[in-house]
């Protein structure tokens, strides 16, 4: 079987197992779409720390600004916000399948853009550091962000906002948000992989290798650095848009900028299923989620110790990922070939 048959097998298995995984394990939709989401985490994490090699620890500031942004234009085509987000009550909500779908709509088109103007103005302050610098000064703005909107009342504050209610069922909500994240994941993944087919995956990779020489090339670093944070913002903020709704209530540090769990969580997914790859990020969204569900469910109190365990494993002793480690062991399997006489010449090379 060639590597296209396989890849199409894959897929179908994907797309198939996607549609039909609610019907057939209907008591586990909110943790399938949790998947969903904590795949899109990875894949976005990665366009910047995997293929680029600049390691965010503050992505998840485009989550809850695009979550934020989303609940207050949907709110705001129906309600006075202040109103709304009084801690003297909201008003009396009452609205159909219209109002809802059309509201979320536009929510989710300002989540997008709220979180690309976040992303071009915060990449003009820390894109001037480097290395562990700039993962700590990213880290410092997604505190920072929590802390903020908690102190910003228009908005809920501290005591957050609760979500329009959905017009439908308990059972059409579930399936209806399980879809959702479901279509931005697929979504995510179909543009990388369009995205990673031109030449533009050169040039972040140039920029990953060696910043200084990429720039002598005549690459222009600082664009190619803020395009990818924007593209990778506008999918994160798409999905706080439909996650805040899930949530049904919106709280600025457990929820919407959850820096110590979700922050972390997709940094640990790429490299756990090999970054710099298409798939190692799907991969590793996959173990992970398991592992997470698993120790949570099974080993309360100690999921963090399991967590911290396998985050000391995969850095000291598995850097290269699952996919990484896959392909060195199965190379025919993922189409790879080693020429045997280069390889001959750099032994002999190396042995002088």
């Amino acid at each position: 079987m060639s590597v296209s048959q396989k890849t199409f097998l894959l897929y179908a298995f994907i797309l198939l197992g996607g549609i039909l995984a609610p019907f057939v394990f209907p008591n586990y939709i909110a943790q399938f779409a949790t998947l969903w989401l904590m795949i899109l985490f990875a894949l976005t994490w990665d366009m910047m720390g995997g293929q680029m090699g600049y390691n965010s620890l503050g992505n998840i500031i485009f989550f809850g600004v695009g979550m934020y942004a989303s609940a207050v234009v949907q709110i705001a085509r129906l309600y006075e916000v202040a109103e709304y987000t009084s801690h003297s009550g909201a008003p009396k909500v009452d609205f159909g399948w219209t109002e809802y779908l059309s509201g979320m709509g536009f929510g989710i088109i300002a989540g997008a853009l709220a979180a690309i103007f976040i992303a071009v103005i915060l990449g003009r302050i820390v894109f001037g550091l480097r290395g562990p610098y700039f993962a700590i000064g990213t880290l410092g703005a997604a505190i920072a962000a929590g802390e903020l909107v908690g102190a910003w009342d228009y908005i809920g504050g501290g005591g957050g906002i609760t979500s329009l209610p959905f017009p439908g069922t308990g059972d059409e909500r579930s399936l209806f948000f399980y879809f959702a994240l479901f279509a931005l994941a697929l979504l995510t993944f179909a543009f990388l992989k369009w995205l990673y087919s031109r030449r533009y995956v050169l040039a972040v990779n140039a920029i990953r290798d060696d910043e200084d020489k990429a720039e002598a090339m005549g690459i222009h670093t600082l664009r190619y650095k803020t395009v990818t944070w924007a593209m990778s913002a506008s999918f994160l903020g798409m999905a706080g848009a439909v996650y805040g709704n899930m949530a049904g209530f919106i709280e600025p540090l457990e929820v919407a900028f959850p820096t110590i769990t979700f922050g972390i969580f997709m940094v640990l997914m790429a490299l756990l299923g090999g970054k710099g790859t298409l798939w190692g990020p799907v991969l590793g969204a996959v173990v992970f989620h398991i592992i997470k569900e698993f120790t949570w469910t099974h080993f309360l109190g100690w999921q963090w110790v399991a967590l911290g365990m396998l985050i000391i494993i995969n850095v000291a002793y598995f850097q290269q990922g699952i996919l990484g480690w896959a392909q060195e062991k199965w190379p025919d399997f993922f189409g790879l070939t080693v020429d045997e006489s280069d390889t001959r010449e750099a032994v002999e090379e190396a042995s002088k």
